[in-house]
């Protein structure tokens, strides 16, 4: 063989050689981290169930103390919680000791300070589980058992980004009124045998307060964060007008995708990811009112999205609403670690480890069956939106690495 020939033979096995060696070395790590997906997500299912015990023998801080050290940029609580129950159960049966007015927004719902000094929201029940909510995707009331299930959906999700949420019976008569500001105390009314209460807030109402039975109201209580993380307010970006006949741009203009990634924080960072981790996580339990979201303060963009206020939720099974999908089927992106967590929770999954996860909740039942048989169709319809994207513009383009600084140049 002559010499310039076995140049070229051996620059061809040195091409195969590196080529090979690439393959293998992504091949390999892509594995790795399926592999630990897959893990995470049967860790997930091993503590699904979360019984509300008082005992903490492992330690001498509070339930109060213990939660707040779990917060940290990415996430509200950590993967591993062997002290979840003791904290939830803390925030449905400790004493309150004060009660006011909620903080301004458009819903009505209570502040409250339980022993200890941790402050929760209270949202009271307005719906029983099996009314269906008519007309807009965001209509109606604040649904108090959406935001258990949202709670706990976030956990399967594999998100942590969504504050602790637990069902709690509270007496109007006997826990409340007597540690009530007079601001909230000045709405309490009796309707029939029923203790009522109207609140301050925006639709807040005289003529359409929240009513116990006889005394005793249920609802949810949402953890309140912890003061030493002060949270900052965002338009979304797919925010709604709430204008009859006035469309917001990305309901009309299909590239509106590509004017966003040109925008800080979406530029760079986890933030537009997180944007398509929410709208995944809306669309299932039916949230179409996320104008606004919060993260962190002075983050740079580089702190979670916050999953607050998922309350107008799970109101009409029947409907899905696709337009809250826009950033997923807009952008085609999607976290390998999120399309990974969808693909497990197929095939009957997602359900089944809801109804486990809310199974010794205090207001348990949490959902009626129509809503959980939506969750698992819904998820259907997530997984086939993310491969009209992958045929489209191919896995490579589509699915990105959780921690890639992604690059919009």
């Amino acid at each position: 063989m002559k010499l310039k020939q076995r140049v070229v033979l051996l620059a061809i096995l040195l091409v195969i050689f590196i080529f090979t060696k690439v393959f293998l070395i992504d091949n390999l790590d892509t594995s790795a981290a399926n592999r630990e997906d897959q893990r995470a997500f049967h860790r997930m299912m091993a503590s699904l169930r979360v019984e509300l015990d008082p005992r903490l023998d492992h330690t001498l801080q509070s339930p109060w103390e213990i939660a707040s050290q779990w917060v940290v940029p990415r996430e509200v609580y950590p993967e591993e919680t062997p002290e979840l129950g003791a904290v939830m159960h803390a925030m449905t049966t400790k004493k309150i000791i004060k009660a006011d007015v909620g903080y301004k927004g458009t819903q009505l719902k209570a502040l409250l300070i339980l022993e200890g000094g941790q402050k929760v929201v209270f949202k009271p029940k307005r719906y029983a589980r099996d009314y269906v909510v008519e007309g807009e995707p965001y209509a109606g009331y604040d649904r108090h058992n959406a935001e258990v299930a949202a709670f706990h959906l976030d956990r399967i999700l594999g998100f942590r980004r969504a504050p602790l949420v637990v069902g709690r019976f509270v007496n109007l008569r006997t826990e409340i009124k007597p540690v009530a500001t007079e601001q909230l105390l000045g709405t309490f009314m009796t309707v029939g045998n029923n203790t009522c209460f109207y609140g301050k807030c925006y639709y807040c109402r005289e003529t359409e307060p929240a009513c116990a039975d006889g005394d005793i109201m249920e609802g949810s209580v949402t953890l309140w964060l912890p003061d030493v993380w002060p949270l900052q307010k965002h338009r979304h970006p797919w925010g709604r007008t709430y204008r009859e006949g006035k469309l917001a741009r990305w309901e009309y203009d299909e590239s509106y995708c590509d004017a966003v990634k040109k925008t800080s924080p979406y530029d760079s960072g986890p933030r537009l990811l997180d944007i398509i981790d929410t709208a995944i996580f809306d669309y299932l339990i039916g949230n179409a009112d996320r104008h606004h979201y919060e993260s962190f303060q002075d983050d740079e963009g580089a702190s979670m999205l916050i999953l607050l206020d998922n309350a107008k939720s799970f109101g009409n099974p029947a409907l899905d609403e696709r337009s809250i999908l826009a950033p997923l089927y807009q952008c085609c992106i999607i976290r390998v670690s999120t399309w990974n967590r969808l693909n497990y929770l197929k095939n009957g999954v997602l359900k089944s480890a809801l109804k486990t996860a809310m199974l010794h909740d205090p207001i348990s039942p949490v959902l009626s069956d129509p809503h959980l048989d939506a969750l698992d169709q819904r998820l259907l319809s997530i997984l086939a939106t993310v491969k009209q994207c992958t045929d489209q513009f191919g896995p490579d383009v589509v699915l990105v690495e959780d921690r890639m600084t992604l690059s919009h140049l």
